[in-house]
């Protein structure tokens, strides 16, 4: 695994084995940050790593310099090597949490900038995550939301959905947080 751009750009890490899992594709990770970095500065950016895994895409957020970000995962080991790497790479703004992330959203009082999520594909509930998020005062006024998820899922009728982007069999739908019309 590498981190694509910014000031820790072409920097490879590798995680233990044993941590269950899926790290985004440098392909795919290069396609969303393509995206991102076309709308959203970076810089002061607070974001939201739920199913956080091995931290990939904190990690790229950090080089890119994003400084407060919250990573969440249920994963002791998953939570050690992101620490670990990121006191290697000098990331200072990260903090880990190790919660059930249904469970950490419901009680989560904060917002944020951009919030990731790349759940397990076969997690159950997953095509209600979106609203779950959405529904909560979770994120700023245009503020982001990306799923990551596989093909099978047609997120288009929830509310902020912007748009979907496929890489392979990864799929990312988006969403952006604006401000309620009055009926």
């Amino acid at each position: 695994m590498r981190i694509i751009g910014g000031k820790h750009g072409g920097r490879k890490f590798r995680p233990p084995s044993g941590i269950p899992a899926r790290p985004t594709t440098d392909l795919a990770k290069e396609g969303l940050f393509n995206i991102l970095s076309n709308h959203l500065d970076f810089r002061g950016l607070k974001t939201l790593d739920l199913f956080c895994g091995t931290g990939s895409i904190s990690f790229e957020l950090a080089s890119r310099g994003a400084e407060d970000l919250i990573l969440v995962d249920r994963d002791q080991a998953s939570l050690e090597f992101i620490r670990k790497t990121a006191e290697e790479l000098g990331f200072r703004g990260l903090k880990t949490v190790r919660a059930d992330v249904l469970r950490y959203i419901a009680r989560c009082q904060e917002q944020f900038g951009l919030i990731f999520a790349g759940p397990p594909y076969a997690l159950p509930g997953i095509d209600r995550l979106p609203a779950l998020i959405m529904a909560k005062p979770l994120l700023v006024e245009g503020g982001w939301l990306i799923l990551e998820h596989t093909r099978g899922y047609d997120f288009s009728p929830v509310q902020g959905f912007a748009m979907a982007r496929h890489y392979g069999t990864t799929i990312f739908s988006i969403f952006i947080c604006s401000p309620e019309k009055p009926s």
